[in-house]
């Protein structure tokens, strides 16, 4: 500040050398300007973490909200009346829809007492044990996502030559007392051999798979009589797909009449997510807001407390020529900085809670840089509004009373 030879020119507050001054007040206590600060480091902290927390929760909501869920549909009779409404076709007419991973054709054989397995490879003497048939094409076995334990899947050509061929779940296998398929060996349904070429270790969907002797539709078709089976569809799709699938798949299984079809499609967890979401972070925006009040009232004391111990500097600047708008400025200034620099360590605090929570849960971390720049505006504003008051107070008291304090 200085003051002008010309008694017709009033004084001036440079902005550089009232920066300088709030900085050098600043500095002389950092004890107390950190814990002035706490208040707001916490606020700005809270709301960098809550905005950060959400972003990214966003960009994890598919693992979060059961994303294999979320990623398959089914297709049944909309209205049966014994006759079978899908096309032979059902793996490839799906799969080439965008967004289909697998998709197949699979229905339970009905037990009606002739179906019993004899594994003939382990038990020749012909110990008959009563276990589960399903049919299945090559790409409804896929879209179960299965974990082989031995050999592999069976394929189209299996499936278009109705070859006698099975795939055993782990506990079917278990029963038969099958643990290996190098050696081929052989089930009987209905006195008809199958060649195991594979073991089903697990399944992520479809899990009676498991206890059961699974084997090409064609095949099924041919040897036991399926035509009032109950027969649906299951599709893998990829994540965000289900819903377009759901609508799309009856008209390319049954154009001429997709109204004979449902598709069973998941409910999309968006409206849940957001419904969360706001909630969470509703609650997390208002303690950040209460944190920033407490973060201003505790400013404002202590801006309070430092001009009552400053009144013979303020007196004494006031008589030397200082205004009340220099007075003003230079108070609010410091609590402004004081707000500054405590939204900048909450910003810091706050991305690094973000990514301790983030790498717990082997999450990717994601913060918007429109919410890290808010961080110091948002400590400004705080230090400034909660300054305001006492400079104003400071401004107005008379240079003769500041100077007998």
């Amino acid at each position: 500040m200085r003051r002008n030879t010309d008694a017709t020119q009033r004084s001036i507050l440079r902005i550089r050398d009232a920066l300088a001054e709030a900085l050098s007040v600043i500095a002389q206590r950092p004890v107390r300007t950190l814990l002035t600060a706490l208040g707001t480091i916490l606020g700005v902290g809270a709301f960098v973490t809550t905005t950060g927390l959400a972003e990214t929760a966003r960009a994890q909501v598919s693992s979060r909200f059961d994303a294999l869920r979320a990623t398959e549909v089914r297709v049944q009779d909309a209205a049966p009346d014994g006759t079978n409404p899908f096309p032979v076709d059902v793996d490839e007419r799906l799969e080439q829809l965008n967004g289909v991973n697998h998709a197949g054709l699979t229905f339970a054989i009905p037990d009606n007492g002739t179906i019993q397995a004899r594994n003939t490879a382990t038990r020749p003497t012909g110990t008959t044990t009563p276990i589960p048939v399903i049919a299945a094409t090559p790409g409804a076995i896929d879209a179960s996502l299965p974990t082989m334990a031995a050999g592999r899947n069976y394929d189209q050509w299996h499936q278009q030559r109705g070859e006698h061929v099975a795939l055993l779940g782990r506990v079917a296998a278990d029963q038969l007392g099958i643990t290996r398929i190098d050696h081929q060996p052989v089930v009987f349904l209905a006195d008809t051999p199958y060649t195991i070429i594979g073991i089903l270790d697990d399944v992520r969907r479809n899990p009676d798979l498991l206890l059961a002797i699974t084997i090409p539709t064609t095949s099924a078709d041919a040897q036991f009589d399926t035509r009032s089976v109950e027969r649906n569809v299951i599709i893998d799709t990829a994540p965000g797909a289900a819903q377009l699938i759901g609508t799309q798949a009856p008209l390319a299984l049954r154009p001429q009449q997709p109204e004979r079809l449902q598709s069973l499609v998941p409910p999309d967890p968006k409206t849940l997510r957001n419904q969360v979401e706001g909630d969470v972070q509703s609650l997390f925006y208002a303690l950040s807001a209460l944190a920033l009040l407490i973060g201003a009232v505790a400013i404002t004391n202590a801006t309070l407390l430092n001009i009552i111990e400053r009144r013979p500097e303020i007196g004494l600047r006031r008589a030397l020529g200082a205004r009340r708008t220099h007075i003003t400025a230079q108070i609010t200034l410091e609590a402004a900085l004081t707000g500054i620099i405590a939204g900048t360590i909450g910003a810091i605090l706050g991305i690094a809670a973000v990514t301790a929570v983030a790498v717990t849960r082997t999450w990717t971390p994601t913060i918007a840089p429109a919410v890290l720049l808010a961080a110091p505006l948002i400590g400004v504003l705080t230090g400034a509004l909660a300054g305001l008051i006492p400079a104003l107070k400071a401004s107005r008291t008379p240079p003769a009373d500041t100077l007998r304090g």
